[in-house]
């Protein structure tokens, strides 16, 4: 062979050559194939010609290579470091040229054919996954190259094959004219890290094919026909069908839905081979301005899914998968979408078997030219065409037979343009049984539904009564956001809200949060590593953190929050009436496969508990059920009913058992703490005691109460900000942390006026501030006793002129020793004024440690919302109102400081905070702030806390 370093083809806007015409993908048959997954010998070259290609050729001795992974990156297996970026592309921008910089990686397999692979017929090389170009040579034998990096590519390879010694060569570039059409918000990863295939194909195989299975709703009926490249025939032995393809038949069937993800299993036959299918009936259409399927409209309860793994990226097992499904199900989402690219086939499969709806999304994004007023942007440039035809057409094709696709989407931020116009009408021509999407068309030119993001409450509720502008057609059309509520750090707030005007109106048809999981790299100095951790010259930080999972697939409390908010059974009631009301907010499915039981509870205990009898609403119907009387003997307190659904029996992706829905429904109030002021400061040597503290007689601190070292109590209003507090840069509205730390509020100063020791109260006056400005609170402490326990009344009254909201509202201390933490109130988990729809009223004990949100940018955290009372380092604290509690090892200013969870190292010292209120969470990483109700306005305030020794208990203890 020659050897040659022409590398032209690299900054070919051509989407590539030799590769075969996209066609279905398909997980077996009865035809042999061959992984090809496994070690690789590699060889990383720092430009893309550095290398000639004579390693191809075969007896070529690479043994002095390294060893990679594949599927897998090289940058995530020692060789070269990843990348992030949001939008910026890490390379000047010169379309279609590529540094000369170009981290070039030469992969090599030597492979033999397996006992009993065919002597006759053909064979396909497939390629599902290479980022982000890639040129193949077998025995020697120069294939061809292609681009198009998480898009199936095939080559014809049975005439070069041989029974032993094939000698398979793939080189790597990291840079290409591809690379512009891939900008999409996350890690730069070069590599093979998708499956590689060999595909024997026999005389007379299957080719593509095409599997129409539409249902008419009126009827019942399903019609089916199966279109094949070769002849064949079509065989569903559960509905009694065998006709050849290309021929439709009709027959009752029961329809496919994310609810309802009925399968039928055939068998597409050829003459050389036989295709297992499986079947699911649906119709998707635009009716009457909405998105049906089957003809009911439906509504999205939905994530945007990057693929990811902290440690392989985006070679992704299927186990993983499968893990990602059945978490989202367990957690009441119905919908994802592939942002920003297909994802592997078998996670379509997965969602067919499951349930859920898809909207697949191109692999397409060229978002950085918007640095530029998208001048010389691909999509709107006649040269690129051909590769966005390309890529569309090997979406299309490849998952056209799945069910669960519903919508076709053109790509992400990626302008507006010619190429884009292209696409959609030729998907329109190629599938006219699903929707168009593409956010980018605010026209709605060339989609079937009005697509936004991060639109605020507001907006979105004018576009959902009909009050939006634009073009008569865009007007006519559904809002799906296909992008709100950005779950980045301690967030999204908010979704509660949303949720309701999506159930208000029914042009809202939903949206999907973004998005599934963190994006952070395990590391073993920083747990988790994230932009600007590898020395990227450009980079976006922790913006890659923004998922609703933590990177190991933990839940966060924002994916327990979204749970609760889009859970498909509402229940409410009256307390006094002793009534539930049930609303079914399935879609297509009765409440008959759900089991309710209620339990009554009195200051956070369970007093009794029983099943409920439900009727099997329809969707969208409610029904009044009556509950038991309250039980007889009941304690006195705070009461109230918890009525929960459960999976009456197992299914394939929860337990019988399984919570999915639950409601709380108050009796009676809370009991309010009260202390009679008996007990009369009594000065003493250099100390005040008063019941059972004692106070710096000059200071008015507190030093102990019950005989428990108290720390530093004191106002605090300062909060380690959140990724939502400190906003995005592009965001026109304020952004509450860099305003709050402009003002000073992460160093305010404490100036002491009066220690009053009086009859029946010792008072302590302070102004609290910040340096360098004239506002400031006005802060009084008010310490009465009635002997036994010790009551604080702070007011906090503002002076100045305040312009922004606080971040918190409460007091600070230490703690010596507090292990574990005891409370009566909102739980398991933390909980913030817009983000305590899954706060469950109850009794709850964690250890500190556990109190804490594990972030991968540390920031505030761990709150438990509405604590009536808590037990901690051998001291009992009750509230009037009731408060948000946080405890942990570390101050807020070093949780503040903290770039890393490794960077928060536990002190002897727990720091409790008590909470009159905390300033909303919202969704300011990259959407909207807080709503103006769960601002946290500086205005008068007053709140007490009781507090009490625990007798008899370590404090270790608690």
């Amino acid at each position: 062979m020659s050897v040659t370093t022409t590398t032209e083809y690299v900054e070919d806007v051509s989407p590539g050559s030799g590769t075969l015409p996209p066609r279905a993908w398909y997980a077996s048959s009865d035809a042999p194939s061959l992984s090809l997954n496994g070690p690789w010998r590699f060889r990383l070259s720092d430009t893309a010609d550095a290398e000639d290609d004579s390693f191809a050729a075969p007896g070529y001795d690479a043994g002095g290579w390294a060893e990679v992974a594949v599927p897998g990156h090289w940058v995530l297996q020692g060789h070269g470091s990843p990348i992030y970026t949001n939008h910026l592309y890490p390379f000047p921008v010169d379309p279609p040229r590529v540094p000369t910089e170009n981290p070039t990686g030469d992969h090599l397999r030597v492979f033999d054919l397996p006992d009993g692979w065919p002597a006759d017929g053909g064979a396909v090389l497939r390629f599902d996954g290479v980022e982000s170009c890639a040129r193949v040579w077998l025995n020697g034998t120069d294939l061809g190259e292609f681009k198009g990096s998480r898009l199936p590519h095939e080559f014809a390879v049975g005439h070069v094959l041989k029974p032993a010694g094939n000698v398979l060569a793939v080189r790597v570039h990291q840079w290409s004219a591809g690379s512009y059409l891939e900008d999409q918000d996350q890690w730069w990863l070069p590599g093979i890290f998708r499956d590689v295939t060999l595909l024997h194909r026999p005389a007379g195989c299957v080719l593509d094919f095409f599997v129409h299975a539409s249902y008419d709703h009126t009827t019942g009926a399903g019609t089916l026909r199966v279109d094949s490249d070769t002849d064949g025939r079509v065989s569903v032995p559960e509905l009694g069908i065998d006709v050849p393809t290309g021929e439709p038949v009709t027959v009752p069937v029961e329809p496919w839905s994310a609810e309802t993800p009925r399968l039928y299993e055939g068998v597409l036959t050829t003459e050389g081979e036989r295709v297992p299918l499986r079947i699911g009936f649906r119709t998707v259409e635009l009716s009457d301005g909405l998105i049906k399927v089957n003809g009911t409209a439906v509504l999205f309860k939905g994530v945007n899914r990057h693929e990811w793994h902290p440690e392989k990226g985006r070679a992704l097992d299927l186990a993983t998968m499968r893990e990602d499904v059945l978490l989202m199900k367990r957690h009441n989402i119905n919908a994802v979408r592939t942002s920003h690219y297909p994802p592997h086939p078998a996670f379509l499969d997965l969602c067919d078997e499951f349930g859920l709806w898809v909207i697949d999304e191109c692999d397409l994004e060229t978002h950085g030219f918007t640095e530029q007023g998208w001048r010389d942007n691909p999509v709107d440039d006649d040269r690129w065409t051909p590769a966005l035809l390309d890529r569309a057409a090997r979406m299309v094709e490849r998952d056209k037979n799945h069910p669960s696709v519903v919508m076709w989407s053109l790509g992400n931020e990626a302008g507006t343009g010619r190429g884009l116009t292209a696409m959609a009408e030729w998907i329109r021509g190629r599938d006219a049984s699903r929707l168009l999407h593409y956010e980018g068309d605010a026209d709605c030119r060339d989609t079937d539904v009005y697509s936004r993001m991060y639109a605020s409450h507001a907006e979105v509720e004018r576009i959902g009564r009909g009050l939006d502008g634009g073009p008569q057609r865009r007007r006519e059309l559904p809002l799906v956001l296909c992008e709100y509520a950005h779950a980045m750090g301690n967030g999204p707030g908010g979704l509660a809200d949303y949720q309701r005007l999506f159930r208000s109106h029914d042009r809202l048809q939903g949206g999907f949060v973004w998005e599934w999981i963190d994006h952070g790299i395990a590391h073993p100095g920083l747990e988790y590593a994230y932009g600007g951790d590898f020395g990227e010259e450009l980079h976006d930080g922790n913006f890659v953190c923004d998922g609703l999972l933590f990177p190991d697939r933990r839940p966060s409390p924002g994916l327990i929050e979204y749970r609760k908010v889009i859970e498909p059974v509402t229940l409410t009631g009256d307390g006094g009436a002793g009534t539930v009301r049930v609303t079914n907010g399935y879609d297509f499915t009765d409440l008959s496969a759900l089991a309710f039981s209620w339990s009554y509870e009195v200051e956070g205990e369970p007093v009794q508990e029983g099943t409920l009898s439900v009727p099997a609403l329809a969707p969208g119907e409610s029904a009044e059920v009556k509950l038991p009387a309250v039980p007889a003997g009941a304690p006195s307190g705070e009461a109230l009913w918890t009525v929960r659904a459960r999976l009456a029996s197992g299914t394939a992706w929860a337990p019988a058992g399984h919570v999915v829905a639950w409601g709380q429904i108050p009796v009676t109030e809370r009991r309010v703490p009260s202390v009679t002021a008996t007990a009369r400061p009594v000065p003493g040597d250099g100390v005040i005691s008063l019941g059972p503290a004692t106070f710096d007689a000059r200071t008015g601190a507190v030093r102990t109460i019950g005989g428990v070292p108290v720390t530093e109590l004191r106002l605090d209003v300062w909060r380690a900000t959140t990724d939502n507090d400190d906003g995005a840069a592009w965001q026109s509205d304020p952004r509450y942390g860099p305003l709050w730390r402009k003002l000073g509020l992460h160093r305010m100063r404490h100036r002491l006026a009066a220690v009053e020791a009086g009859e029946d109260a010792l008072t302590v006056r302070t102004r609290v501030a910040p340096a360098a400005r004239d506002v400031g609170l006005a802060t009084v402490y008010r310490w009465t006793s009635d002997g036994d326990r010790l009551r604080l009344t702070v007011s906090t009254v503002p002076d100045g002129d305040w312009t922004v909201p606080l971040p918190r509202l409460g007091i600070r201390f230490g703690l010596r020793a507090a292990d574990r933490v005891r409370w009566y109130g909102g739980g398991p988990g933390e909980a913030y004024p817009d983000t305590r729809a899954a706060a469950l009223t109850g009794r709850w004990e964690a250890a500190v440690a556990d109190l804490q949100t594990p972030y991968v940018r540390p920031q505030e955290n761990g709150a438990r919302i509405d604590v009536r009372w808590a037990e901690l380092g051998g001291l009992r604290i009750e509230g009037d109102p009731a408060f948000f509690l946080t405890a942990r090892r570390w101050t807020t200013e070093r949780l503040d400081a903290a770039a890393h969870r490794t960077d928060l190292v536990p002190g002897d010292t727990v720091w409790v905070n008590l909470d009159h209120g905390q300033h909303g969470i919202g969704s300011q990483s990259c959407g909207p702030a807080p709503l103006p109700r769960y601002h946290l306005r500086a205005e008068p305030a007053e709140f007490s806390f009781v507090f009490s020794a625990i007798d008899g208990v370590s404090s270790t203890t608690l």
